[in-house]
């Protein structure tokens, strides 16, 4: 009988994404704690609750997390809003992606939300992220200003050109580049024009020259393995609705013959 190795812990995502560990992760649209929690015997790395494009509140995201939790699985929060932060890390978020990070300024105001020592994030160590006060005061604050991954979304044309500025941040972990909105905002055909390309490669030149991390969403792996030659180290595969509807699609098409009684 086989033995599966043991899984990295999900505290130990922050470590990981920093030392550059291919990473693979997927959105999570579905409210509810039963997909994260399936998603986490699948073998992927991480998952993305998106609470920015999907039906998300406080209950369904501390459910989402509470799933990802039992599948062994490091559960971030894209969130829609700033002022969301200390909720998604209070319930037990290994990290968050913060969209339209564009300058300096921005970059260091959200960081300062996620973290204690160095920031203004809001204390309580009675929640889910500090063992329901089995966690001591500092021992909670250390612990989180460890293991809080932050990542700023870049997907704004005027945020291009301070990239510099804004992955020089302290405490700002990495970077996620945002093809499809800018796309939208350049008025590109694709995420495959120029355009879009130009711009994901300057984001990946600034983020090597800060030595500091990128996510990016892809289609597959072979398009991860494109963009993982440039730097990119940290990958996003559709979603829980999407591989859904893949799947669907994949035994719906096995089955056309035998309901046709062409098979």
């Amino acid at each position: 009988m086989s033995i599966d190795p043991p899984r990295p812990s999900p505290a130990a995502f922050r470590r990981r994404f920093l030392a550059g560990e291919v990473l693979l992760g997927t959105f999570v649209k579905t409210p509810g704690p039963h997909n994260t929690e399936a998603l986490g015997t699948a073998g992927l790395d991480f998952v993305v609750i998106d609470e920015e494009h999907a039906p998300f509140d406080r209950g369904s995201i501390d459910l989402a997390l509470l799933g990802a939790r039992a599948g062994g699985l490091a559960g971030l929060v894209r969130v829609s809003d700033a002022g969301h932060l200390l909720a998604a890390l209070d319930d037990g978020a290994t990290g968050v992606l913060i969209p339209h990070v564009d300058s300096p300024q921005r970059a260091a105001e959200v960081v300062s939300l996620c973290r204690y020592r160095s920031g203004s994030r809001g204390f309580s160590n009675t929640t889910r992220a500090g063992g329901y006060g089995g966690r001591g005061l500092w021992q909670h604050v250390d612990a989180q200003d460890a293991e809080v991954t932050v990542i700023a979304m870049i997907e704004d044309p005027h945020a291009l050109e301070q990239l510099d500025a804004i992955l020089a941040t302290p405490g700002l972990d990495g970077v996620f580049i945002g093809r499809g909105d800018l796309t939208v905002a350049l008025g590109a055909p694709g995420m495959d024009s120029p355009q879009t390309r130009e711009a994901a490669e300057r984001i990946l030149g600034a983020a090597s020259r800060a030595r500091k991390p990128v996510c990016m969403m892809v289609a597959n792996a072979a398009e991860a393995a494109e963009w993982r030659a440039l730097g990119a180290t940290a990958f996003i595969v559709s979603s829980d609705q999407g591989l859904m509807r893949m799947m669907a699609s994949k035994v719906a098409a096995e089955f056309a013959g035998l309901k046709t009684g062409t098979a």
